[in-house]
């Protein structure tokens, strides 16, 4: 007998602003064809003027509470993954706990930009295996419009703000590919491809900064590190990709997707897709696709789902999750 940390409950939550492709061509040398074209955006949302990290996951987890039948004081931890915290410090999750009266448990920070919800849910994991908490809500939330630089076309049209949540609860298993729960993970990194995704701010220069994006090389290295973390984590829950009900990626560009997809032999009947409606979300965009999906009532109990993604530093992985 062994432990697995199973889905309990998902929710997410999107600004109320949606921003067609259009409303770029009012300030920009670009189209609605020339955006859909290379991305497979056709709008996002964005945050309204004082609406925070934390005020988006706080909504969403609310959601994924509700779904799961729980309360807030019957979650041991949260983790928040996010780049566009509220503060410098402290943490948006403790801001999370307190927005929803959590009286006990712990709350912190993970920092891996779009592949921070698959290393929050690969730590939540690690704490529900080891004893350290029974049940973890772990949360994606970003507001990227504020890291836009609005000159810069390549870039500021293909982010969005949201949120998503998962509540992982523990739960006794056999110790086989067909528990339900977290089957696998796969994480890596590798700073010296930093330059080609990052933001040129923070404490060292005094001010925000906009983020900057080398759009060719990063394409090239989420196909070949996308495909080879999501077969590192499928071999180590033991399955093949004729197993794999659903494919949920990291929504950065659907050209991105379909060739991951292609390189893993998984047909795109079987991906969710949201990035048509949302855009690039960073780390909400994995919760939002997963609570999207079964809100929409494609992803179902006892489904087996890949899940990957690739962000700056560079950060990328993958787990494999029976629902």
């Amino acid at each position: 007998m062994t432990q697995r940390a199973v889905v309990k409950g998902v929710g997410h939550y999107l600004p109320q602003r949606i921003v067609e492709n259009s409303e770029f061509e009012e300030t920009l040398d670009t189209t609605d064809e020339w955006i859909t074209s290379r991305s497979g955006i056709k709008r996002r949302h964005f945050a309204a003027e004082g609406e925070t990290t934390s005020d988006m996951a706080i909504y969403a987890a609310r959601a994924a509470l509700y779904d799961a039948g729980l309360d807030a004081d019957d979650i041991d931890a949260i983790i928040l993954a996010t780049s566009t915290a509220d503060l410098t410090f402290p943490s948006a999750a403790t801001m999370v706990q307190t927005g929803l009266s959590m009286t006990g448990g712990f709350a912190y920070d993970v920092q891996a930009v779009c592949a921070g919800f698959i290393y929050a849910l690969s730590t939540a994991n690690a704490q529900i295996i080891s004893g350290q908490a029974k049940r973890v809500l772990v949360i994606g939330a970003e507001t990227f419009s504020r890291l836009m630089d609005w000159k810069d076309r390549s870039t500021c049209v293909l982010f969005g703000d949201g949120a998503g949540a998962l509540v992982l609860e523990v739960t006794d298993a056999e110790g086989t590919s067909n528990d339900r729960g977290i089957l696998s993970v796969d994480l890596n990194s590798d700073g010296s491809y930093r330059d080609i995704l990052y933001v040129d701010g923070g404490v060292s220069t005094g001010k925000t900064g906009y983020l900057r994006m080398e759009g060719k090389e990063v394409f090239r290295h989420a196909v070949e590190k996308l495909s080879e973390t999501a077969e590192t984590a499928m071999e180590r829950a033991g399955i093949q990709a004729g197993d794999i009900d659903w494919v949920v990626p990291h929504q950065a560009n659907i050209r991105i997707i379909n060739s991951t997809a292609r390189k893993m032999g998984v047909p795109m009947s079987k991906v969710v897709t949201t990035v048509q409606d949302h855009g690039n979300t960073s780390a909400a965009s994995i919760p939002l696709a997963l609570s999207v999906a079964k809100q929409n009532g494609q992803i179902k109990e006892n489904d087996l789902i890949v899940t990957e993604a690739i962000g700056g530093g560079l950060a990328w992985g993958a787990l494999v999750i029976r629902w």
